[in-house]
């Protein structure tokens, strides 16, 4: 079994954090750029795309700060998660993500990332 790495990756947002937040947390919010569909029922949040379906639980939040998933077919300590900071000297605001990927597969993961993002910057004007 090959060792997960951990990627971290950092987009700069022309947006608010409450706005962003909700892109991020919510069902509907993660809808419009990150899943086809996404369904919130007893505690389990499914995404579902065109060929396929993942499920996964939220671990951790804090509004307008962060919000951490982890898959539930992973058997290990790896999530996903979403951090939205202000950067200091710009004002700016960062959303960085942090994911878990198989070394093989890190340039497609990172890739896919990319993408989903411009999806999130399109869907919020920016």
């Amino acid at each position: 079994m090959s060792k997960i790495e951990r990627i971290e990756l950092e987009y700069t947002i022309n947006t608010i954090p409450k706005i962003l937040y909700y892109r991020l947390s919510n069902p509907s919010g993660l809808e419009e750029w990150f899943a086809t569909k996404v369904v919130f029922e007893n505690g389990i949040y499914t995404f579902k795309w065109s060929n396929s379906e993942q499920k996964a639980i939220l671990l951790e939040k804090k509004t307008d700060s962060f919000v951490r998933y982890k898959w539930l077919d992973s058997d290990d300590n790896t999530f996903f998660q979403f951090s939205i900071t202000m950067q200091e000297l710009t004002g700016e605001v960062a959303l960085q993500i942090i994911d878990f990927v198989e070394p093989e597969e890190k340039e497609n993961s990172i890739e896919m990332w990319n993408e989903q993002i411009e999806g999130l910057k399109h869907t919020l004007g920016v």
